[in-house]
């Protein structure tokens, strides 16, 4: 008997009901009777006296038996001057909570309500109370990667758009004023681009005596041209003899006719017939001034008057830009393909191949030639960069300059709406917290209540079974 006395009794909390209307220690309509009890509760706490334990047991949100027994041991000292000669109180209140301790001591209600109030805690109330908690503080980890991406975002999109606007040489602050204001300053860099080209003299030199020499000096592989295949050929080839052998075909096709020199569609020497061709002066002589008169398009244009791209220079036509850029373009690979020949010519055989070369040809290193080839690209260079690009479209159309305002004014209008969301997610971040502050008192609340409600009602089991040590397991909070 006394091994039996000291075995503890072990109750699944979530079996616990079960375990009592099991063992007859409650009935199954214990639930129609607390209805009747919650009823008298709800009306006794209207009428309290002003005692800070029973508020505090009050504030609670549920009440059950062992909330009335604490509070009859709090009246028994409020009350104690209301006893008549019988030693029973005559105080309302003490009356109405001994009823209510009474009725719960019936059929053992109370340990049914506080066991399925346990089980709940347990199995409901706190695992939910945790998991918004949780929901709470994971919210606002989540609102803080989003908003550091929306900061992160709009600082891209800024960055992205002061990069743009550095491409085009402006500052970002008025946009469509500023791109209009570059053009005024385009007119000066092609001028200047004009005289830098005409210094280009040694490099058109070299190519036309190294074309000429090399089409004069045929080897006996070379293929024979008859004069008449000479005459149809057409004006995109060029006819490098046997230079061209084995090279690349993109260096020896290069769009350009060579006859008796290269054909640059401009002249070296300043002749009344080639200024007045359009060509670009490369000489020291100042031809006489053109006067130029520019009317509007879609007006009549008496005969000899310029209209539309014909009143512009030669480096602002599209036409004659394109195909300046593009003998440029073959000048630079003429240099870049003499600059790795050069480096390949140190046998025999290539000696002896330029020993009939003029002076010109033989009197280059290949130093000199990397030299002419960087002035080449450089010209080429600053005239095909993404800002002059730019310059030229929006020389040649209003609405370039409208696109590229809406499209820069995008990016900082998208950076703006991140900024915003930014914002949005700090607000959301401070509601989570709150909520969290809200909850956290909650929750160490109901896990004390509910370990206090545990070892209440394991103490009740035990008195039943003559003290024999209870558990109930399970019990997490």
């Amino acid at each position: 008997k006394q091994n039996i006395q000291n075995l503890p009794i072990d109750i699944q909390t979530s079996k616990l009901l079960d375990w009592l209307v099991d063992r007859r220690h409650c009935n199954l309509k214990w639930q129609s009777e607390v209805t009747v009890i919650r009823e008298k509760i709800n009306a006794a706490i209207q009428d309290m006296p002003e005692n800070e334990e029973i508020k505090k047991l009050l504030s609670g949100s549920y009440i059950h038996y062992f909330h009335c027994l604490r509070i009859v041991e709090i009246l028994r000292g409020t009350e104690a001057s209301s006893k008549n000669i019988f030693g029973r109180y005559s105080s309302q209140r003490m009356k109405d909570w001994q009823e209510i301790v009474s009725l719960y001591e019936v059929d053992n209600i109370y340990l049914a309500e506080t066991a399925s109030l346990l089980s709940r805690n347990v199995s409901y109330e706190g695992p939910a109370l945790r998991k918004q908690l949780a929901k709470a503080q994971q919210l606002q980890q989540e609102l803080s990667r989003r908003e550091g991406e929306c900061q992160s975002s709009a600082a891209d999109l800024r960055g992205r758009y002061y990069a743009a606007c550095k491409q085009y040489g402006i500052t970002g602050e008025n946009v469509p004023r500023e791109l209009q204001a570059l053009v005024k300053d385009l007119p000066a860099f092609l001028d200047e681009v004009g005289m830098d080209a005409a210094k280009l003299e040694e490099q058109i030199k070299l190519y036309t005596a190294f074309t000429n020499f090399k089409r004069g000096n045929a080897t006996f592989y070379e293929p024979f041209v008859e004069e008449a295949a000479a005459e149809t050929a057409t004006d995109d080839m060029i006819d490098w003899g046997d230079f061209g052998k084995g090279a690349d075909p993109q260096v020896v096709s290069s769009g350009i006719t060579v006859e008796d020199g290269i054909d640059w569609g401009i002249s070296l020497e300043p002749s009344s017939e080639d200024t007045g061709a359009g060509g670009i002066d490369w000489g020291d002589s100042e031809p006489a001034p053109i006067e130029i008169e520019i009317v509007d398009a879609g007006t009549d244009c008496p005969e000899g008057v310029a209209r539309g791209e014909d009143a512009l220079s030669i480096l602002e036509n599209s036409e004659s830009r394109g195909q300046f850029i593009d003998e440029l373009t073959e000048l630079e690979v003429f240099l870049t393909q003499r600059v790795t020949e050069m480096g390949e010519e140190g046998d025999v055989v290539a000696m002896s191949q330029f020993q009939l070369a003029p002076s010109v040809i033989q009197g280059q290193s290949r130093d000199h030639v990397r030299e002419m080839l960087s002035e080449v690209q450089n010209l080429l260079g600053r005239l095909t960069s993404l800002r002059m690009q730019h310059l030229f479209m929006i020389q040649a159309s209003p609405r370039y300059v409208e696109r590229v305002s809406e499209v820069l004014r995008q990016k900082l209008k998208q950076a703006d709406i991140l900024v915003l969301k930014a914002a949005t997610m700090v607000e959301k971040r401070k509601e989570a917290l709150e909520e969290q502050s809200r909850l956290e008192p909650r929750v160490d609340l109901m896990a004390v209540c509910t370990r206090e409600l545990q070892k209440q009602i394991e103490a009740d089991i035990s008195k039943k079974y003559h003290k024999r040590p209870v558990n109930l397991m399970g019990v997490n909070i």
